[in-house]
C-alpha cells in the first residue's frame, strides 16, 4: 500500500495474509474505505474532505471505516456516528502508543479513533543567514523569548537574498493550518482557543486581552515585513527567500533535498508562557453503521503494526504514532534529525486542539478571524467576533449535551 495526499473513496478486500478469514473456505469482506492518504493510487477531486465527511455522516452515507483530521472525532463521536475501539484494541498495543494519539482518540470515556502517525510544529532554518545574522542557535532548553525572536527577525529581514524574515506558511492549502500553527501563538501568550473547563466557552478567553495580544504580535510581524501575507505566494523558505519556516515535520524531506546541512531544526520561542506547540494527526474510525465492525478492526490493525506504520512514515515524514517504531527511526530515533518533535512531545509542550464537539465552529471562525488580522483588519473585533460566533454554536446545542 502506498500513500500520499488528498484521495478518492476506494475499495479494499483485505488480503490472505491480513484478514483474520484466511482460513475460511469463503472469501474476505470488502469494505469501503475513505481516506486522505492513497488506497489503490485513486486520486481525489475532493479537496475539502472534512466538510465533505460531516455532509456524509449527515446524509447516513459513511463506509465501514474511514479517515479523518483528529479534532473532529468528537464531534463525529457525540453525534453516533463512531463505534467505540475498546473492545478491539488490546493493552500491548495501547501501552506502545503515543499517549497523545490516545487521547486524542478519546471521548466520553472511549476510544474512538487510532492514527498511525504524530505531527509536531516547529521552526526550521537556515544556517547559513542565521550565521549571517550572528544569531544564537534555540535549544529546548534555551528557547528565544518573544523579545530575542523578535530581534532575530528583524535581523534577517536585512540580509542579502531574504525577503521575508520567516515563512509563516499563509499560502496553506488548507484553512485548518492556521488553527494548527497559529493557536500555540494564543497559547504562548497564555490566550487560548476557548476556555478548556467544563463547560468552556470563547468569550473572554479567544477575545481575552492575551489572545488579542497574541495576534496583535503575529500582525505586527506582517505589517513590519519580517513575514510575507501573499496567499499567492510559493514556499519561500525552499526558495530561500526566508531565513525561517514556521511549519510541520512533514516538510522535512522537502527542506533537506534543497537546504541540505543548511537545514537546522528549531524549537518555537518562548512568547511567555513557555513553548507551546501543535500536536494532532489524521486518524481512523469505524462508523456505527458498519455490518462488519470486526472486518474493518482487522484492516485498522494491520495498518497499526510496525511495518505499515514505518512504511507510512517514511513516505509522510511524520512522527511513527508507536513507540518502538519511534526508538528506532533513522530520523525520530535518539540520534536522528528530528528528535526535537518527540522530546517536546514527552516534555508536555504540545497542546491539543480543542477536545470538544464544538471543533467545527471554533477552527472554521479562528481561521477566518486569522485571515483578516493578516490582511490587516482589527485584532479584537476580528476575535470578538469568532468568539460571539463559536458561543452562539455552542448556546444552540445546548453545551453538545448528548443528543
Amino acid at each position: 500500500m502506498q500513500v500520499a495526499a488528498g484521495e478518492a473513496p476506494s475499495k479494499f478486500a483485505p488480503s490472505a495474509s491480513t484478514s483474520p478469514q484466511a482460513d475460511s473456505p469463503h472469501p474476505p469482506p470488502k469494505l469501503t474505505v475513505w481516506t486522505h492518504e492513497r488506497v489503490e493510487l485513486q486520486s481525489s477531486l475532493y479537496r475539502k474532505y472534512n466538510a465533505w465527511l460531516l455532509s456524509a455522516a449527515l446524509t447516513g452515507t459513511l463506509p465501514c471505516l474511514f479517515e479523518f483530521d483528529g479534532p473532529y472525532l468528537r464531534e463525529l463521536a457525540w453525534a453516533g456516528y463512531l463505534k467505540p475501539l475498546d473492545p478491539f484494541v488490546s493493552p500491548a498495543l495501547l501501552d506502545d502508543l503515543l499517549q497523545s494519539i490516545v487521547s486524542e482518540g478519546t471521548y466520553d470515556g472511549h476510544l474512538y479513533s487510532l492514527g498511525q502517525y504524530e505531527s509536531g510544529l516547529a521552526l526550521w532554518g537556515n544556517r547559513r543567514y542565521l550565521a549571517k545574522a550572528g544569531v544564537r542557535i534555540p535549544t529546548l532548553q534555551a528557547p528565544w523569548s518573544l523579545g530575542e525572536f523578535e530581534r532575530v527577525l528583524s535581523k534577517l529581514a536585512v540580509l542579502p537574498g531574504v525577503e521575508h524574515a520567516i515563512d509563516l506558511g499563509v499560502d496553506s492549502a488548507s484553512p485548518e493550518f492556521y488553527t494548527y500553527a497559529y493557536s500555540p501563538v494564543l497559547q504562548g501568550f497564555g490566550g487560548d482557543l476557548i476556555d478548556r473547563g467544563p463547560g468552556g466557552m470563547a468569550q473572554q478567553t479567544l477575545d481575552g486581552h492575551e489572545s488579542v495580544l497574541a495576534l496583535d504580535h503575529l500582525q505586527r510581524w506582517f505589517r513590519r515585513g519580517w513575514a510575507g501575507a501573499s496567499l499567492l505566494q510559493t514556499d519561500s523558505f525552499i526558495s530561500q527567500k526566508a531565513a525561517l519556516a514556521w511549519n510541520g515535520n512533514w516538510a522535512y524531506a522537502d527542506y533537506r533535498r534543497v537546504l541540505g546541512k543548511d537545514l537546522v531544526l528549531l524549537p518555537l520561542p518562548d512568547l511567555g508562557h513557555g513553548i507551546k506547540t501543535g500536536v494532532g494527526s489524521w486518524v481512523w474510525g469505524i462508523s456505527s453503521t458498519c455490518s462488519n465492525p470486526a472486518a474493518a478492526w482487522a484492516f485498522l490493525q494491520f495498518l497499526l503494526t510496525p511495518s505499515e506504520i514505518r512504511r507510512m512514515t517514511n513516505v509522510n515524514g511524520t512522527m511513527p504514532a508507536r513507540r518502538q517504531v519511534v526508538e528506532h527511526s533513522k530520523v525520530y530515533g535518539p540520534d536522528g534529525p528530528l528528535r526535537l518533535f518527540v522530546e517536546q512531545l514527552d516534555q508536555g509542550l504540545a497542546v491539543p486542539r480543542p477536545a470538544t464537539p464544538a471543533y467545527s465552529t471554533i477552527t472554521l471562525s479562528f481561521s477566518q478571524a486569522v485571515a483578516a488580522i493578516i490582511r490587516g483588519d482589527d485584532v479584537q473585533t476580528q476575535l470578538t467576533r469568532a468568539a460571539d460566533r463559536i458561543d452562539r454554536d455552542i448556546a444552540q446545542r445546548r453545551g453538545y449535551a448528548h443528543p
